[in-house]
């Protein structure tokens, strides 16, 4: 596309999906904040559920597209916030923070629910979400089993998001899964970024995407190149973030064992200053000059 410029006369890109996401958190879903801020316009989901939610990137891409574009939604975010095989354990500190960006930036569309994603199943209605997002445990039999329990709660617009459908390491089974279900509804993967998966599983696709699955049956490696293009360009943000944080933190940890020194040095001046003035050191001052006349090497 010669430098990647928006072009309106493509179904598949628009000026979103050059958006910058505001929140640059640690994540494995960086590269695909450009689809996912072209995908939310385009279905302009009215109810959002992500399950798993970790560091809260892809949830505050979501809510961050909803809030630019003034579009009121529901966006559900479901986590224990304690980790997994998967994604590694993490502190309380990941919730907290999760917590405060959701509260201050996104409190008309950023709903939490701490706790399994089956407990919540019953509390949702049916044929009610239009964007589900899943990104938990990554074994087969869990992706399978996120799937097929919330499939019912899809809205007939609905579309399903799978994060890792390109990871083959260990026992990562959601690239089978998406094997077996993008075989069955109209569906469009990206490798890059650990893969993601994009499914139509409404009767009534969104038109915007109905378009974007149409342009894909020509246009497929321009979107894969282009996608990863503007995902990149999102990591070594991220990156730049990153190292920035590690320089920081160098500077300031210098800065602290700077002050400390100083602060020992003045501690030694003053017990100097202490002692010089001390009786004891003005009693024995003519033994020290004495000493000195005697020292070794003296002419």
């Amino acid at each position: 596309m010669g430098g990647i410029e928006p072009d309106a006369q493509r179904a598949w890109i628009d000026e979103t999906s050059y958006w910058s996401p505001k929140w640059l958190v640690p994540s494995a879903w960086h590269e695909h904040a450009p689809f996912a801020f072209w995908l939310i316009n385009a279905i302009r989901p009215a109810r959002l559920v992500e399950l798993g939610t970790h560091n809260g990137f892809s949830f505050f891409v979501f809510c961050e597209a909803l809030k630019r574009l003034g579009l009121s939604a529901e966006v559900n975010a479901l986590d224990t916030w304690v980790g997994d095989e998967h994604a590694g354990r993490y502190s309380e500190s990941v919730f907290e923070s999760v917590s405060r960006i959701s509260a201050d930036d996104y409190p008309d569309l950023a709903i939490l629910k701490r706790g399994f994603f089956d407990d919540f199943v019953d509390q949702t209605p049916d044929r009610s979400i239009d964007l589900l997002h899943i990104d938990g445990r990554h074994r087969l039999e869990d992706v399978r089993h996120d799937f097929t329990t919330w499939l019912p709660k899809m809205s007939s617009r609905g579309v399903v998001v799978f994060h890792d459908t390109a990871e083959h390491k260990a026992d990562f089974g959601v690239w089978k899964f998406w094997a077996e279900v993008s075989a069955l509804y109209p569906a469009f993967q990206f490798d890059h970024g650990h893969g993601l998966g994009v499914l139509a599983v409404g009767s009534d696709v969104p038109v915007p995407l109905g378009a974007f699955l149409s342009a894909a049956r020509t246009d497929r490696d321009v979107i894969i190149s282009t996608y990863h293009e503007l995902g990149a360009r999102v990591g070594r943000s991220a990156a730049m973030k990153r190292q920035l944080a590690i320089a920081r933190s160098e500077r300031d940890g210098l800065n602290v064992e700077a002050e400390d020194l100083r602060r020992d040095v003045e501690a030694l001046s003053r017990e100097i200053s202490e002692l010089r003035s001390s009786t004891s050191w003005k009693f024995t001052a003519p033994m020290r000059a004495v000493s000195g006349y005697l020292r070794p090497g003296r002419k």
